[in-house]
């Protein structure tokens, strides 16, 4: 126990600067990973900045990125909260908020794509994934959500989906959970947020 105890007096006495300095750090050198897309989410509430692994997660990586470059969530919103406390009907709860591009643009989408399972990528669904919404397997197009807290009943396998195929995780935030939190308490009439939260845009972040 002593040295997790150590560490974590240690991160105390950094400070909010020196925090940002290490978070943007890493950010940038996971920017030079192979297959590590950056990527920044900013919202009428502030700014999340995510890792896309098109290295594990090609086809879902490649779907978002397209979504992305095409300017297809300008203007777009987070639109639904899920909390432990509006579940009612659910055996298996979960907490994530979800997002996709605004109403008006919905016709404009591409063709759905095949479900990427968390058994090959090796992606969880774990604390700040991202993962594609999706009905049936092979039908996730635009609408994305990210993830509050481990929530191992989305991968496959999982029960949150009676098809136990799970969803396709293909990112991690790396910074702003304090920005999805904010989303995911916002006010809402059942799990639909009331009102939505605008995204103003999702755009790659340069490469430095």
């Amino acid at each position: 126990m002593a040295p997790f105890m150590t560490r974590a007096r240690s991160a105390l006495i950094l400070g909010p600067l020196a925090v940002l300095t290490i978070a943007s750090t890493a950010h940038a050198q996971a920017a030079r990973t192979p297959g590590i897309v950056p990527v920044r989410v900013e919202t009428s509430l502030g700014m999340i900045d995510i890792d896309i692994d098109s290295a594990h997660a090609p086809i879902s990586a490649t779907n978002f990125l397209r979504y992305v470059d095409a300017g297809a969530y300008s203007s777009g919103r987070f639109h639904r909260t899920v909390t432990p406390a509006n579940q009612p009907n659910d055996t298996v709860r979960i907490a994530v908020v979800q997002a996709g591009p605004h109403p008006q643009r919905e016709g404009a989408r591409f063709p759905a794509i095949p479900l990427e399972r968390t058994s090959v990528t090796g992606l969880r669904h774990v604390d700040g994934a991202i993962s594609m919404a999706r009905g049936g397997p092979n039908t996730a197009t635009s609408d994305f959500f990210i993830v509050i807290g481990a929530q191992p009943s989305l991968d496959e396998g999982g029960h949150r989906n009676l098809d136990g195929q799970g969803f396709a995780a293909f990112g991690q935030v790396v910074r702003g959970m304090d920005v999805v939190r904010r989303i995911q308490q916002s006010p809402a009439d059942a799990q639909t947020l009331a009102p939505p939260v605008t995204i103003v845009r999702i755009a790659r972040i340069p490469r430095s």
